[in-house]
């Protein structure tokens, strides 16, 4: 298993919402989830957070990637990756796995979905949705019932289904294509 102890002292830790869709570029993500192209702008993470600190806490901003054939979304403090109203949908045709963790209250949502269906999701407080695929059975496994859910497995279950070893500089070093959605 990889260790994902350093995304901790990430400042994203605390509050955020990974979406990944396979087979996507930067632009057609953003556009598939209703922003217009020509409003976002390329930036670091760091100033895509803080570009989306100054907008209404109900104004979903999104910094939108490329991560080894994925379009890669990272929100500070959203919920837009638990929203099933918004990822299924998303899903249309490619597949997409997502993540919401808000650590003050130990929560975290994982998804998995192929083109509209639901295959594996989790919530930390609730437990698994249904019968663990068994593309992630031997995953599941090596996570063992001892590790909190709440801390950590959605990383791993990422790196399993999408082959991206989430890694410090996709976080540091990657330009993301950063905006409001419509």
């Amino acid at each position: 298993m990889t260790d994902y102890a350093w995304f901790s002292e990430s400042g994203l830790a605390e509050a955020f919402s990974f979406i990944f869709v396979r087979g996507l570029t930067p632009e057609q993500l953003v556009a598939r989830m209703g922003g217009r192209v020509e409003d976002f702008t390329w930036m670091t993470l760091d100033e895509s957070i803080d570009a989306g600190a100054r907008h209404d806490y109900k104004t979903e901003f999104v910094a939108v990637t490329s991560v080894g054939g994925w379009a890669f979304v990272a929100q500070y403090n959203s919920w837009l990756g638990a929203n099933d109203e918004f990822t299924v949908p998303l899903s249309a045709g490619t597949g997409l796995v997502s993540l919401y963790r808000l650590d003050i209250k130990d929560l975290e949502d994982f998804r998995w979905i192929e083109d509209g269906e639901i295959r594996f999701a989790f919530r930390a407080q609730d437990g698994y949705s249904e019968e663990v695929p068994a593309e992630l059975a031997e995953t599941m496994e090596g996570i063992g019932e001892e590790e909190d859910l709440y801390r950590g497995p959605g990383l791993i279950l990422i790196e399993r289904i999408t082959g991206v070893r989430f890694t410090p500089e996709i976080l540091d070093e990657s330009r993301f294509l950063s905006g409001v959605l419509s």
